[in-house]
């Protein structure tokens, strides 16, 4: 039986990262204070003791370099895992991502692959500056040739991110930085595969079915048991987003019949209205009422003082599930 270890999310990052280097030469680390530092949240802490400045690589502040880089270490038959500090500063390397990492099996015709993995912490709720808290997740969804992954617990953190490295195209790995350290889980010490495109049910039930990822899972759950004995929620974290489980999806609405989606980005074009119209395309006839979203809202993400109020929170997850049943 294998060994554990009690670890936070961000540590969880930290070890899947280290057990794969040690696993496979072509494997590397690279981005702003990834080395000495140990990265602006500690992720990759202790890498560059054990690994060395030639698979631990401090980058200049320069996110298309970084990106354009790992893109032709992954196209040489590398295995690059870039770091970008922050998603909001994932834009000046878009062009980048959306043309060159995500489109280079396509354009050379199968001849070469991609496997690198772009990681950044992602989502608000830590008392962030501007272009530190948005969840742009649609961007990358949107790309076909890119995988997006959202963790929520350590142990799909550290079994995701081991798939993602493994996978010979690339993934944007996005990790909810305001769960980072907020709680832990056994974890394996050996490596260990989650399978990408697979959602998991965190909470079974037959009232409603409530579609979530990242760090929004925790308070999704908590208003599901505040509901306990009023309305039996089934809460499905989708933990990966592209490729979307669409069967996992369909079969938790055929049986309920009623959905909500929650998420922390903006209601606009968000992931809420794919899979509502996965839902309407796929199980219509399943269908007891509309499918409610409960989300950020479309602004700017807001500084400090409506940080708390812009991200949905359990009680108003618990007034939105009601809406998505009493309909």
């Amino acid at each position: 039986m294998s060994e554990t270890q009690n670890l936070t999310l961000v540590q969880a990052v930290r070890d899947g990262l280290a057990a794969e280097m040690r696993t496979d030469e072509d494997v590397l680390v690279m981005g702003e204070d990834v080395g000495k530092n140990g990265g602006v949240f500690r992720a990759t802490e202790g890498l560059f003791d054990e690994f060395g400045e030639d698979r631990v690589i401090d980058t200049p502040l320069a996110e298309s370099g970084i990106v354009g880089t790992a893109i032709g270490m992954a196209a040489y038959g590398l295995k690059p895992v870039p770091e970008i500090q922050f998603s909001g500063f994932m834009y000046p390397a878009f062009d980048q991502i959306v043309s060159h990492m995500g489109r280079l099996r396509t354009r050379s015709r199968g001849r070469f692959t991609c496997p690198m993995v772009l990681r950044a912490p992602y989502g608000g709720g830590i008392r962030a500056p501007e272009h530190h808290s948005e969840s742009k997740e649609a961007f990358y969804v949107h790309e076909p040739g890119l995988k997006v992954v959202i963790p929520s617990t350590p142990y799909d953190t550290k079994g995701l991110l081991t798939s993602a490295i493994r996978d010979p195209d690339p993934v944007v790995f996005l990790e909810p930085k305001l769960i980072y350290r907020a709680f832990r889980e056994e974890v394996p010490d050996e490596s260990y595969e989650v399978p990408l495109g697979e959602a998991s049910v965190r909470r079974k039930g037959s009232d409603v079915s409530v579609f979530t990822w990242g760090a929004m899972t925790r308070p999704t759950l908590d208003a599901a048991e505040n509901l306990d004995g009023e309305i039996d929620v089934e809460v499905v974290d989708l933990r990966t987003l592209s490729p979307l489980d669409e069967d996992a999806i369909v079969d938790s609405f055929k049986k309920t019949g009623r959905a909500a989606v929650v998420h922390e980005a903006p209601k606009t074009a968000g992931l809420g209205a794919e899979i509502t119209a996965t839902i309407q395309e796929e199980a219509l006839v399943y269908q007891e009422a509309p499918v409610k979203r409960i989300t950020g809202f479309d602004t700017p993400f807001p500084l400090y003082a409506l940080e708390d109020y812009y991200l949905p929170e359990s009680t108003r997850i618990e007034e939105g599930i009601r809406e998505a049943v009493e309909f």
